[in-house]
C-alpha cells in the first residue's frame, strides 16, 4: 500500500516537468502527505490541467464521504473489475505528483522502521491515479483520487510486498489519453518501476505523526538495531 508521501519540489519545476496550468495560490511544499488531505493532481484533455483533489476516492454513488479513508489505494490486479474503480479506470485517470513516498519495514516482531523511497536522480514523479467527483447533500462537489498499487519490485520487496505504480515519463501521455478506454491496455502499464532508478533509505519516527510536516521528516538516519532476543537471553 501507499499511505504517506511527499511533494517538496519547486512549483515552477513541477509545471514545466508535467506540462500543466492552474491557479496555484494553494500550492505549498509538503513533506508528509496523509490520506484525506488535498493533493496535487494532473488530468488530461485538450491540455493538461493541475488541481487539488482529496486523497481517498469517493465513488459517485457513495452515501457519504467517509468511504474516502478506505479508498486511498486501488490494486492493479483488480482495478478493472471493482465497482468503485472500473469506470474511473476507463474514463477518469490522473497523475498524482510526488517526489518520494514512505513505507514501514517490519524488523522482527516488534519494530516497524520508516523508509523513504525516491528516485536516485532526485526528480519528481507521477503515481498512476484515478479520480471521481462526488456531490454532498449541500451541493458541494468534492473531487477525489486514489493511487494504484502493484506488487513490489525486487529492490522494495524486503520493505513491503506492495508499491505504488509510478509511471515512466514516456507513459504519462498514454495514461491521460481520454481516447484509450481498454482495461487490458491500461492494465499493461501498471507494473513495478525500474529498480535501478530508485533508492530507499531510513528516516526517523517523525513521519509516523501527520502533525510533522517539515524538512526534518526527509532526513536520513543511521540505522541502529536493538536485538531484543539476544539481549533478553544475555540478561538471563
Amino acid at each position: 500500500m501507499c499511505g504517506r508521501y511527499s511533494l517538496t519540489t519547486d512549483l515552477g519545476e513541477l509545471t514545466q516537468r508535467f506540462e500543466f496550468d492552474g491557479d496555484w495560490d494553494a500550492f505549498e511544499r509538503r513533506y508528509n502527505i496523509a490520506p484525506t488531505q488535498d493533493v496535487l493532481t494532473v488530468v488530461g484533455g485538450e491540455s493538461r490541467r493541475g488541481g487539488y483533489m482529496r486523497w481517498g476516492l469517493i465513488p459517485s454513488w457513495a452515501k457519504d464521504k467517509s468511504m474516502s479513508s478506505r479508498m486511498i489505494n486501488a490494486r492493479a490486479e483488480t482495478v478493472a473489475e471493482k465497482p468503485s474503480f472500473r469506470n474511473a479506470l476507463r474514463h477518469r485517470r490522473c497523475l498524482i505528483l510526488a517526489d518520494g513516498y514512505y513505507e514501514w519495514q517490519k524488523i522482527g516482531r516488534q519494530q516497524r522502521i520508516p523508509m523513504r523511497i525516491v528516485m536516485r536522480s532526485g526528480e519528481p514523479f507521477a503515481f498512476a491515479g484515478l479520480w471521481e467527483t462526488w456531490r454532498d447533500p449541500q451541493g458541494e462537489v468534492i473531487p477525489s483520487c486514489t493511487i494504484i498499487t502493484t506488487s513490489a519490485s525486487d529492490l522494495l520487496r524486503s520493505i513491503h510486498d506492495r508499491m505504488p505504480v509510478i509511471l515512466p515519463h514516456d507513459l504519462e501521455d498514454f495514461w491521460l489519453d481520454g481516447s484509450i478506454d481498454d482495461p487490458a491496455a491500461l492494465g499493461s502499464v501498471l507494473t513495478p518501476y525500474d529498480d535501478e532508478a530508485m533508492e530507499a533509505y531510513e528516516v526517523s519516527a517523525l513521519v509516523n505523526s501527520v502533525a510533522n510536516d517539515g524538512p526534518e521528516v526527509l532526513e536520513r538516519v543511521i540505522p541502529v538495531r536493538f536485538d531484543y532476543a539476544a539481549n533478553h537471553h544475555a540478561a538471563h
